[in-house]
């Protein structure tokens, strides 16, 4: 492997990686599995460290309860230290290389950092890790707590996390990039390559946060967005967007022709075929969504399972605090139609 400096002008659409511009690392060696996950940063590593920024700002949150004997669940800090392994894994190792040189190992990259890496990092309840680790101190983080709490319920938070809002832009990542000359426009240049990568993470959280519902977000209370908030119809926001990707798949393995002109001409040494590679992306997108779906399933089942025990407990609760009134009404108009029968002659 060697390092490719791409310092060439602009080319026209389908130019490939050979002619993207900016410091660039670029595989010349056929694919392995060993040169895929081998450890390999770009000489401007923009994402592996923002993944390294979020989990010192995370672990940071998490010392400040540590100090204050305020407990933090360990499995959400497993989820978040996972989730930054999936970011650095995708961009820090042969996956972000050969990602620009063949269409299918950039298919993996963008289906791990728009689906899988956000599951993890919106299990972390990052949102509800600043809250608290800024309810106490001074007033100055009392400050910060009251600004985050206003953007949380502001309008422009409530219309990015409106479910219609965050599906269109999710599904706007496949259709709009890769069926419009804008693909080629981002991977022509180093930065719009990291831009397209950072657009992945930062969609996918946006919608997994709503999905979930682990934290904060406008879809609280009793209105129509507090609706759209309930398992059901988070389960359906869910399902929604999985026959959209099946169908983007279906298109990129039916195709006769290369449908995205940048990955129209790899480079001879990794002995690909486009066509062979384009079809291998079509059924990466098609069969990866089921491993997030069942994910998100799953935990959505337990925050379901885990309401309703804790709204039986409520109850039982009321009902050993003040009786239960409505089944003492029935058991009084019971007794009051056999106290008549009784009478009757």
């Amino acid at each position: 492997m060697s390092l490719l400096p791409a310092h060439m002008p602009m080319p026209p659409a389908g130019g490939g990686a050979a002619h993207m511009t900016g410091l660039m690392w670029m595989p010349t060696r056929p694919l392995t599995v060993a040169r895929l996950f081998a450890v390999h940063p770009q000489p401007v590593p923009v994402l592996p460290l923002l993944g390294l920024g979020l989990l010192v700002a995370y672990l940071a949150g998490v010392v400040v309860l540590r100090r204050r004997e305020d407990s933090w669940p360990l499995l959400r800090s497993a989820c978040w230290l996972l989730g930054v392994a999936t970011i650095e894994l995708m961009t820090a190792t042969g996956f972000d290389g050969y990602g620009m040189d063949l269409f299918s190992v950039h298919m993996i990259q963008h289906m791990t950092l728009s689906m899988l890496a956000p599951i993890l990092l919106a299990l972390g309840a990052p949102v509800t890790l600043l809250l608290r680790a800024l309810s106490g101190g001074g007033a100055r983080r009392r400050r910060v707590r009251a600004g985050v709490l206003r953007v949380l319920h502001s309008k422009p938070a409530a219309l990015i996390a409106n479910p219609i809002v965050t599906g269109i832009l999710f599904l706007f990542s496949l259709y709009a990039l890769y069926f419009t000359p804008l693909f080629d426009v981002l991977m022509g240049t180093m930065w719009g390559h990291n831009l397209m990568l950072i657009h992945f993470l930062l969609i996918g959280m946006l919608y997994f946060w709503g999905v979930l519902g682990v934290d904060p977000s406008p879809r609280r209370g009793n209105g129509l967005m507090g609706r759209a908030g309930s398992p059901v119809a988070r389960i359906a926001e869910m399902a929604i967007p999985v026959p959209f990707h099946a169908f983007f798949g279906v298109v990129l393995m039916m195709a006769s022709t290369v449908m995205v002109s940048y990955y129209a001409h790899p480079m001879p040494s990794l002995d690909v075929a486009a066509m062979t590679d384009q079809q291998t992306a079509g059924g990466i997108a098609w069969g990866f969504t089921e491993l997030p779906t069942l994910l998100v399933l799953l935990v959505l089942f337990l925050q379901w399972q885990r309401s309703d025990a804790r709204r039986t407990a409520a109850a039982d609760r009321r009902v050993e605090r003040y009786g239960d009134a409505e089944l003492d009404a029935y058991n009084a108009r019971l007794q009051s139609l056999a106290q008549k029968d009784a009478a009757r002659p």
